[in-house]
């Protein structure tokens, strides 16, 4: 983007030296060469009754509020089942007869049961509707138990619930379903709009020498007599569905403290000394992000790091890591310009989650850009805190280059539908980009801490944001997040430069109505703010050829036109 405008600007001033301009070399693909995979789907494609029945926040649904889980399973590593009940609790906000829960249909339901009555219910695909004989009363809570069994289905990025081995050929069972849902392996309400108030207990029982490390604070293990061994945890916070998981092995431990709060660190014995070196990163993690984000916001459950097989998943107080006990994602310098290498980009992005994701909650996953914009900007922080902000600002925009701008990064409402991987990227620069508008690093940080703790252990849409930042700042920012979020294309700037009277014309090409966002142009050492709208606006030039928009500060495309309207080459 910024040769492009420069080469546009030396046709305009044509007796301007420019200093000379790298480009990178194209490598033709060999002929050898693996044939590309296709591009994903459209998000935009028509929904399937599945994507309606699990999108949609219906009747059966809305009518009543998790309270509390208790999940108590059995897994056979040998057979590769599993077992147990799920205890929902929950309360009414309307009369009703009816609610509706998940489980994938490769299950079969033993019993369903209100206490000790037993309940009728209805199976359609994944979709699970328990019916009542009685109305069940506003205001009132019930207990419904679903004690289920069967072999589960690896399916999606990781697996769902994988049975696995380790290097040693000893078991090593995992999950990993945010896109598959907690329904691909226990009887839950699977959808993002509601969180059990009060947490979960989680009981996994597992052959004896196995260990299970889940969510929250570790309660105890009993020897169960049968060659089994129990494991209690409990998480004492609201938590997502797809987040409570399973992590069976033969796992060692250590730990350490950040003041009251634990760090508990479980891999397996053969990676123990390359942990203790690499897991040293998480400390000052924690403490970069408390110093610009907020406390960390589970301190009864404390802070984990789970070794798994594949690269790493968000799960709340259990962060599961698979990153190679090495720097950068996978090895690879993630963001192309010698800073991922720094650090290790699997501790720091899942764990970032902690705080947007895990803590603040997309309540839809249209709005999924909450949880992966935030934290993949909560990146730019981690490196802004520990490297600077010039390393910040070169690690923030070296993310364009993965954004596609094909597609809204926010999807329709009602369909469970995965948003584009620019809710990552896009939503990162946006952020960025709100940054530049609010020009004020005190008052940035401080919008940032504001937004954490007003939505903690909340689950929110755009909207909620939209409204909380227009009040924080005192200004419509409406506009501005349509266009970055429910469009596709970026904001353009376009400027006439007229070389004669020694102006430039600017104004924004967006198709948001009302698009007016300030932008700061001139040098870098004279910066200018101006507030273009759609309609041209003149500007004296004292810069000449030196014009240049901020763009390393806001996410736009900048194109010159000609006296005609033509862009320039």
């Amino acid at each position: 983007m910024a040769r492009t405008y420069h080469a546009a600007v030396r046709a305009l001033f044509p007796l301007t030296t420019f200093g000379c301009l790298a480009f990178a070399t194209t490598v033709l693909a060999q002929t050898t060469q693996a044939t590309p995979p296709p591009p994903p789907p459209s998000t935009l494609r028509a929904p399937t009754p599945d994507d309606i029945r699990r999108g949609e926040y219906g009747r059966y649904r809305a009518n009543n509020d998790l309270r509390h889980y208790v999940l108590d399973v059995r897994v056979d590593p040998e057979a590769k089942t599993i077992a147990g009940t799920s205890a929902v609790r929950f309360a009414m906000l309307e009369d009703d007869t009816r609610i509706q829960l998940e489980l994938y249909a490769n299950y079969r339901i033993e019993a369903i049961a209100l206490d000790a009555t037993p309940l009728k219910y209805i199976r359609t695909g994944n979709t699970l509707l328990i019916d009542f004989p009685q109305a069940l009363r506003k205001g009132r809570t019930y207990t419904v138990s679903v004690k289920y069994a069967g072999s589960p289905q690896e399916q999606g990025r990781f697996g769902g619930l994988a049975f696995r081995k380790d290097p040693a050929g000893r078991h090593w069972i995992n999950t990993a379903n945010e896109g598959e849902g907690s329904s691909v392996w226990w009887p839950s309400k699977d959808q993002w709009r509601d969180e059990p108030d009060e947490g979960i207990d989680i009981r996994v029982a597992v052959p004896n020498g196995l260990m299970d490390v889940s969510n929250g604070m570790f309660v105890g293990k009993t020897d169960l007599g049968d060659g089994y061994t129990r494991w209690d945890w409990r998480v004492h916070y609201p938590i997502n569905s797809y987040n409570v998981s399973l992590n069976i092995g033969e796992y060692v431990h250590f730990g350490e403290r950040l003041g009251d709060l634990p760090l508990d660190y479980y891999v397996l014995p053969g990676s123990l000394e390359k942990a203790k070196v690499q897991f040293a990163q998480a400390k000052p993690m924690i403490e970069a992000f408390q110093k610009y984000v907020g406390p960390y916001p589970f301190p009864k459950d404390g802070y984990k790091l789970i070794e798994v097989p594949y690269s790493g998943m968000e799960h709340q107080s259990a962060v599961t890591y698979g990153n190679r006990f090495a720097n950068g994602y996978l090895e690879r310098d993630w963001t192309g310009v010698g800073i991922s290498t720094k650090f290790d980009f699997i501790i720091i992005h899942e764990s970032a989650h902690e705080w947007f994701g895990n803590a603040v909650s997309a309540a839809d996953v249209s709005d999924m850009w909450i949880q992966e914009g935030w934290t993949t900007y909560l990146e730019c922080v981690y490196v802004e805190a520990l490297f600077g902000k010039d390393d910040a600002f070169k690690y923030t925009n070296a993310y364009k280059s993965k954004i596609g701008n094909k597609e809204p990064v926010i999807t329709q409402r009602g369909i469970h539908r995965s948003p584009t991987q620019d809710m990552y990227f896009k939503g990162a620069l946006f952020l960025h980009t709100l940054r530049g508008i609010v020009d004020d690093d005190t008052r940035w940080w401080q919008l940032v801490r504001d937004t954490y703790n007003t939505f903690k252990y909340r689950n929110i849409m755009t909207e909620d944001l939209i409204r909380f930042f227009n009040q924080q700042l005192k200004q419509d920012l409406t506009p501005v997040f349509n266009q970055y979020l429910r469009r596709a294309e970026l904001p353009r700037l376009e400027l006439t430069f007229d070389t004669t009277a020694g102006t430039v014309a600017y104004r924004w090409n967006a198709p948001e109505p009302g698009f007016a966002m300030p932008i700061k142009v001139g040098t870098p050492a004279h910066w200018r703010i101006v507030r273009p709208t759609t309609d041209w606006q003149v500007m004296p030039n004292p810069d000449g050829a030196a014009f240049t928009a901020a763009t390393d500060l806001a996410y736009i495309e900048v194109v010159v036109l000609d006296a005609n309207g033509r862009p320039v080459k």
